[in-house]
């Protein structure tokens, strides 16, 4: 599922429409990314949890030479799945149900006295002529 997908979905989903399902999908993600770049962890329960690692400098090995060589210091993203997550990616429980379809807009109003049916102008459509079929034939090739 893609972006525009998720924003749709959403949208159906709480019964909005898509631009404000785009501001909402667009504005948790940002908030996410900000908090996270921060430094600070986002939980969100039962979903993931998101945060920004360091990891500390520390020797590995060259697993073709077998030499020790030194690993920098470094900064990484982490997004760990939690339970009801995993629980529901792995079948163990019931996934949420979801609205795929949106709700019937209302019919609007019809009015009394708009126009006399009288008024009306019927088209009849005039029946279509067959257009004569030209027999294209090849001829023969002169000399």
């Amino acid at each position: 599922m893609k972006k525009r997908e998720l924003i749709q979905a959403v949208a159906i989903h709480t019964d909005v429409d898509n631009k404000t399902a785009a501001k909402l999908v667009e504005g948790t993600i940002d908030v996410i990314l900000a908090t996270v770049a921060k430094g600070d962890v986002v939980n969100i329960s039962g979903f993931a949890k998101f945060a920004k690692i360091k990891r500390p400098a520390r020797i590995g090995r060259n697993p073709a030479t077998g030499e020790q060589i030194k690993i920098a210091a470094k900064t990484v993203a982490k997004v760990t799945a939690l339970k009801g997550f995993k629980d529901i990616a792995l079948g163990k429980a019931p996934a949420p149900k979801i609205n795929t379809k949106r709700p019937a807009a209302p019919a609007p109003a019809k009015k009394a006295a708009a126009k006399p049916a009288a008024k009306k102008a019927v088209k009849k459509a005039a029946p279509k002529k067959a257009a004569p079929k030209k027999a294209a034939k090849k001829g023969a090739k002169k000399k």
